[in-house]
């Protein structure tokens, strides 16, 4: 696939749409240009390319999906995120939420458990030019503490409760948006007043696929 003109003009379509929603629209014009220069059809089957700008998610393999646009414009303005911070995404899957933290000019370290995705959006986000700080293949649920701590950590799948392993790689100051339920989830984010003390918000509901702990799945 190529990404030509009518792209551009279908993710216009779908930035001025994210501003326009009753419910939770989105205000951030960082936010909104990375919508607007990502070719999310790139990152789907061929034959979800009529549908790739709308606000649906979609099958990626391995039993995972790529969220909603808005969905993905929503964790990412709840993120607060500024040039130069290191964040911590959980979930990498197809790679799209990743490509518009890069786009916003972090410094990404990104987590993804099945090693059949991490392989292919390894190689996908290589060639399209929106490449992490650096992509790990293990447990969500344990972070990566070898580069904490964290000005921002997003959770991209739904978890049961926080990681407490989470909770303690983020930085005093720093920010953590996670989807906390099971079934449908509840967009939560945690912020790091002090060492013991973390402030809690409550958003709307959402669906994501589980945040499974201990698991690290490998191609045999």
């Amino acid at each position: 696939m190529k990404d030509t003109a009518r792209h551009q003009g279908m993710r216009n379509l779908l930035a001025r749409q994210l501003t326009e929603r009753e419910q939770y629209p989105i205000s951030d014009e960082k936010v909104l240009q990375a919508i607007r220069t990502i070719p999310r059809h790139l990152f789907l089957d061929s034959i979800f390319e009529e549908k790739a700008y709308q606000d649906i998610a979609f099958p990626i393999g391995a039993g995972q999906t790529i969220s909603r646009p808005h969905t993905v414009a929503f964790q990412t303005e709840l993120l607060q995120v500024s040039e130069g911070q290191k964040v911590l995404e959980i979930g990498t899957g197809s790679g799209y939420q990743s490509a518009v933290l890069v786009a916003l000019r972090v410094e990404l370290y990104t987590i993804e458990r099945q090693q059949e995705l991490f392989k292919k959006t390894q190689l996908f986000l290589s060639r399209i030019g929106y490449i992490p700080k650096k992509m790990l293949l293990g447990d969500g649920y344990k972070g990566y503490p070898a580069q904490a701590p964290y000005d921002r950590i997003l959770v991209t799948a739904g978890a049961p409760e926080v990681p407490k392993e989470l909770l303690a790689q983020l930085k005093v100051g720093g920010r953590l948006v996670i989807p906390i339920g099971k079934g449908e989830q509840i967009m939560t984010v945690f912020d790091r007043i002090s060492p013991i003390e973390f402030s809690k918000q409550e958003y709307g509901t959402f669906g994501f696929v589980p945040m499974l702990e201990n698991v690290q799945t490998r191609t045999r």
